[in-house]
């Protein structure tokens, strides 16, 4: 198993700092019985961290973005 890297622990730190009020905002939307707005908002901060994760595993990040413009050389 591959354990992340000091950038995806920074990309998931500041996930949670947007992530972890807009939850809470839900949550009390929830309880006070707005259900549509708190489901909204907790959808949108589950969005938050799971979505990057996904793009950059099926995009791929800036690495590979970079790779596909470079021309590709065999002899080097």
């Amino acid at each position: 198993m591959k354990l992340p890297g000091i950038l995806t622990m920074i990309q998931m730190g500041s996930g949670l700092v947007f992530a972890i009020p807009l939850g809470l905002i839900g949550f009390e939307f929830l309880v006070a019985g707005r259900t549509v707005f708190g489901a909204t908002f907790l959808f949108l901060a589950a969005a938050m961290l799971f979505l990057p994760e996904y793009v950059m595993r099926r995009v791929g990040g800036p690495r590979d973005w970079i790779r596909g413009l470079l021309p590709f050389r065999r002899g080097d």
